[in-house]
């Protein structure tokens, strides 16, 4: 099979969806793979990396995809990438098609197969080319409320995790998950007090068991979502539906309420985020504020730290690319229901129910 590896051309994505030791196993495994130039440079990986590996090195994007029977990329493509998609042709990457009506349209009228990483899951219903991204996000959710806790960032002038005799900061994680997890831990270890909500009690009470006693776990209904809002620092946005848009557990009354100068790190924004006043942003423009409290939307908050992200990435995504190449897709979805549910478009047609839930008329 002919393996495409285009460079991301998202804002500020400096990540690479393959790393040259893929690429040696992929050839080694009898594919040839075409790599476009200067791909992997913002991860740290050099053309000569590739051609070492065995890669086919081509100057444009075009020579990619006008080539490639499986393109993998790490972000969603771009309308200008839509344009040199083929019919038939096999797209490896995180799509968010909920969040993005322009997208599903686009990608549907190109009649691809949208191989999703965010949707595949392993035999435990968990989901594996999501998780080191969230692991990821989750950390530098805390990271980067800090950053926009200071006065100078039109925060409230805090500091997250308080001196002695000066109470630390209140974080809010709205979702248990990997992402709200990772945020919690960071959050706690630099003594900030925090609340940790879910609808998974299961989950809280594991959660309840392993964090130190400056995390609390709480029940996530509207009146506790309200409760611990107005009182909050920071607030994180962790919710997952997979395939789905994110519930918007926030809504432009309830942040009229919240602390000026609080800061809301709406990590879900891929998938719509979880306030009524979230919309995208970029590292170069992060934040906006909104009601008095600083809005953090940084849809690929993963590329900013992209040698970490790059080799998070890979490790997770290679055996499967593998697995796509080797069998092809219908043998690799006919492996697994999660794999089947990573498809989540071919011939035009969606497949996957979050997504058709999201867009009932296409």
């Amino acid at each position: 099979m002919k393996i495409g590896i285009p460079a991301e051309i998202k804002s500020d994505e400096y990540r690479v969806a393959m790393r040259p030791v893929g690429v040696q196993l992929l050839v080694s495994d009898g594919h040839e793979v075409i790599v476009q130039t200067g791909a992997g440079l913002g991860s740290g990986y050099e053309d000569n990396d590739y051609t070492d590996a065995g890669a086919v090195i081509v100057e444009s994007a075009d020579a990619v995809y006008g080539n490639a029977e499986l393109v993998v990329k790490v972000k969603e493509p771009l309308d200008e990438e839509i344009e040199k998609l083929r019919a038939g042709q096999i797209l490896f990457c995180y799509f968010h098609f909920a969040s993005s009506r322009s997208l599903t349209e686009g990608c549907l009228k190109k009649r691809i197969s949208a191989v999703a990483y965010e949707t595949l899951a392993d035999d435990h219903g968990r989901l594996p080319l999501l998780t080191p991204m969230s692991e990821v996000a989750g950390k530098m959710a805390i990271q980067q409320a800090a950053k926009f806790l200071e006065k100078p960032m039109n925060g409230r002038g805090i500091l997250l995790g308080g001196v002695t005799g000066v109470a630390t900061a209140d974080v809010l994680v709205l979702g248990a998950g990997t992402v709200g997890t990772n945020a919690a831990r960071v959050a706690a270890g630099l003594r900030a007090n925090v609340v940790i909500m879910d609808i998974n009690l299961d989950r809280l009470r594991y959660l309840d068991e392993i964090m130190p006693d400056n995390v609390t776990t709480v029940y996530c209904d509207p009146h506790a979502v309200e409760r611990y809002a107005l009182k909050a620092d920071v607030v994180v946005g962790a919710i997952l539906v997979p395939g789905s848009r994110a519930d918007q557990l926030i809504n432009r009354q309830l942040l009229k309420g919240m602390k000026s100068g609080s800061v809301l790190v709406d990590v879900c924004i891929d998938q719509g985020g979880c306030s009524e006043t979230s919309r995208p942003t970029t590292h170069h423009d992060p934040v906006y504020v909104e009601e008095g409290v600083v809005h953090y939307c940084v849809a690929n908050m993963p590329g900013a730290v992209s040698r970490t992200s790059t080799q998070a990435l890979c490790n997770a995504t290679l055996p499967y690319t593998r697995e796509i190449a080797n069998l092809g897709l219908d043998a690799f979805i006919a492996r697994s229901e999660g794999r089947k549910s990573a498809l989540n478009m071919r011939d035009g047609k969606i497949l996957h129910p979050g997504v058709e839930k999201t867009f009932p008329d296409l």
